[in-house]
């Protein structure tokens, strides 16, 4: 079974994507993010964290203290460094427990960090889904009820949309925000034709 990594920058609409692989081709999607918010709670990973970071880390058995997280990604490297060198080994493991589980020719990875995190390597593809500036940034401030300003200052978190897409093995344009003909086209050639789907 191949492993492919679907990433893509904020607005670019990588979710629905995500969302019309699974439900047009039944193939099994991972979202990585919402993996990610289980392994805090794991006694393994939870021991690791309040040896580095301290009780404050969490507020109670079963919430998180986001303002001492959000102080450490944005503030401080090391810190941000140490917490995924303890998050993602967990992550993966989880991923590849999860992967036994399907049974298609390929399972999607959703993360929009795939580049940034150096994570290339434990896939045998990645797909980068892309939009206009423009219309990530229009779908960004009313997903999240935003100014401009707040969406280009995450934006900027976030390595350049052009680089990203000379790096991925394929590419899906996805402009438009309805179902339309021209995803759903892009979609099925990858299914059917980039080696994703073994003949």
């Amino acid at each position: 079974m191949k492993k492919v990594a679907i990433t893509g920058n904020i607005g670019s609409g990588k979710s629905w994507v995500c969302e019309l692989f699974k439900q047009r081709l039944g193939i099994p999607v991972y979202n990585s993010d919402d993996a990610a918010k289980q392994m805090y709670f794991l006694p393994e990973v939870r021991q690791q964290l309040v040896k580095r970071f301290g009780e404050a880390f969490y507020l109670s058995d079963k919430e998180l203290n986001r303002k001492i997280i959000a102080d450490l990604i944005f503030h401080d490297e090391k810190a941000q460094s140490d917490l995924e060198g303890i998050l993602y080994p967990a992550l993966f493991v989880d991923f590849e427990q999860w992967m036994k589980k399907q049974n298609a020719p390929y399972v999607l990875f959703e993360s929009a960090l795939v580049f940034e995190k150096r994570l290339e390597k434990r896939f045998d593809a990645i797909v980068m889904v892309s939009a206009s500036e423009a219309t990530r940034l229009r779908r960004a401030m009313e997903r999240d009820h935003c100014d401009e300003a707040t969406v280009r200052a995450r934006m900027a978190k976030q390595w350049p949309e052009e680089g990203k897409r000379l790096l991925a093995d394929y590419v899906i344009w996805h402009e438009k925000d309805d179902e339309d003909e021209a995803l759903l086209e892009q979609i099925m050639r990858l299914h059917k034709f980039c080696g994703l789907n073994p003949q």
